[in-house]
């Protein structure tokens, strides 16, 4: 497991997002090929569409999270509540490890606010990007969680 979380801080630090690195890094165990999971997790970067609401690589788990235990019958309430009390207890562990699941509140910069002007142009990848920005660690934490997640499944 400690390979595949290497592998999500990898992708992040390549340029991808933080839920594309987070998918990617487990996308084999689901049926996905790397190049499918990052397409699937490519709109969720920067707190969606960089909007900086739920962190990117919180997403990331949300997606896995569907891949491990999403239910396919419409009508399997069981099944989905399964799938919801993993969402929330994934995500309840990446909060009390990170103070927040929201990108705004990572990155420093506040709650999300609706009146907040954004962009859809994502920032440069520059070595001072990443000496300031907690998102290689926070991929590292998602990453990490969800490994100890299925590490805990398979006891």
């Amino acid at each position: 497991m400690e390979e595949r979380i290497s592998l999500a801080v990898e992708y992040f630090m390549q340029g991808y997002g933080c839920c594309q690195s987070v998918v990617a890094a487990f996308s084999d165990l689901y049926g996905l090929d790397a190049d499918m999971a990052k397409r699937i997790g490519a709109g969720f970067g920067g707190g969606v569409g960089r909007m900086r609401m739920m962190c990117g690589a919180v997403s990331g788990l949300v997606i896995l999270a569907g891949l491990h235990c999403g239910q396919t019958d419409g009508a399997d309430r069981k099944g989905k509540s399964a799938c919801y009390e993993v969402v929330q207890r994934l995500l309840a562990t990446f909060k009390e490890r990170n103070g927040s699941i929201i990108c705004a509140e990572l990155l420093g910069i506040g709650g999300v606010r609706p009146e907040t002007k954004v962009t859809h142009v994502p920032d440069e990848r520059t070595a001072e990007y990443y000496k300031v920005r907690p998102c290689a660690a926070k991929v590292e934490s998602a990453a990490r969680i969800f490994a100890e997640f299925l590490m805990d499944v398979d006891k």
